[in-house]
């Protein structure tokens, strides 16, 4: 069974700097994509960042340059460092899983983690 929890968030003033984690578990596929996406209060869920089994990165660009998303498939965790956060980087931020293919789209994974929640007051 695959499981994805994350972890990291919190509340922080604009300008500064938070790390994501989020540890998989469950799954041993060769092919994936791995994803950060974020959800802010009455608005839609959106992609932030994703990077694939090859290491392929993409991200949104909001926030292109100021985030970076990273694995380490030795330990089976997804990171995402957030610097010169922004009071519109307020959040709800979720990890997800694609499997057996590397689409990246929000629509296309396949699992989700339960959220980790950043603030970032002005």
């Amino acid at each position: 069974q695959v499981q994805l929890m994350e972890s990291g968030g919190g509340s922080v003033q604009a300008g500064g700097s938070l790390r994501l984690s989020c540890v998989a578990s469950g799954y041993t596929y060769s092919t994936y994509c791995m994803g950060w996406f974020r959800q802010a209060p009455g608005q839609e869920r959106e992609g932030v960042a994703t990077i694939t089994s090859d290491a392929t990165t993409m991200y949104a660009d909001s926030v292109n340059g100021r985030f970076t998303i990273s694995q380490d498939s030795a330990k089976n965790t997804l990171y995402l460092q957030m610097n010169s956060l922004q009071v519109e980087d307020t959040a709800m931020y979720y990890c997800a899983l694609e499997v057996q293919n590397a689409f990246c789209s929000l629509r296309g994974m396949d699992y989700w983690g339960k959220g980790t929640l950043v603030t970032i007051s002005s």
